[in-house]
């Protein structure tokens, strides 16, 4: 593998795209005021991911029906969303600071939900769970900025932390040591959110849930109650 990305290709993954909209002068100032001067591109994709895993709830009582459920300014804006727009987000603020960065997508089979999450769903396979890819030290990262520290607190489990370097996908097993979270089936890695799809894909398979009222839910709250 090439330590650095064709020109060509690093623009690609370094400008700003319609969901992954890095040029938004909010998603700027979020990602400058997160990193110090100086810092090496490992640490600032580090700091960056933790800023949006923690300072961005994770909450998938989002209406997947808009598109700004999707686009990193908006969740930014919420304080919420779920997995994403915070990938959005992440890939957006790596790009202001020059890191590339893309989103990526797989089914995966969680248990870090709660009854009623799974009971809405019908299932706890996650389909088009979305994750951030990003290029540093001459390969691309995977990491997951989803689940806050708070919620994950409530869960029972430790945050996942990604160093900048060691790829973070996945919460792999819960405080007792139980498997907790597996990756189904890969679906790639995107320029931008592909929104208009998943607006179309998450409405088929989740039919159920989205017939419900969702207004008022929040997982966080749900996790302290159960």
């Amino acid at each position: 593998m090439a330590d650095t990305l064709p020109d060509t290709i690093s623009r690609l993954y370094t400008v700003a795209g319609e969901y992954i909209d890095s040029d938004h002068p909010a998603v700027e100032q979020f990602a400058r005021a997160a990193v110090p001067a100086g810092a090496s591109a490992r640490d600032k994709a580090s700091l960056l991911y933790k800023a949006v895993r923690d300072g961005i709830r994770y909450n998938p009582y989002v209406s997947m029906r808009t598109p700004e459920s999707y686009r990193a300014s908006s969740v930014l804006a919420a304080g919420h969303g779920y997995c994403v727009g915070k990938a959005a987000l992440y890939a957006a603020a790596c790009r202001v600071h020059g890191i590339p960065a893309r989103v990526g997508f797989a089914d995966v089979c969680n248990h870090l939900s709660t009854e009623k999450l799974r009971q809405s769903m019908g299932t706890d396979l996650f389909t088009w769970h979305g994750f951030t890819e990003v290029f540093v030290d001459g390969a691309w990262r995977k990491a997951t900025p989803t689940f806050n520290d708070t919620l994950c607190a409530k869960l029972g489990v430790k945050p996942l932390d990604f160093d900048g370097h060691s790829d973070a996908l996945l919460h792999p097993f819960d405080g007792a040591g139980r498997a907790y979270m597996q990756y189904v089936s890969d679906h790639g890695t995107y320029h931008d959110v592909p929104a208009k799809f998943l607006m179309r894909e998450m409405a088929r398979e989740y039919a159920n849930m989205h017939g419900e009222d969702l207004s008022g839910r929040d997982m966080e709250r749900e996790a302290a109650e159960q």
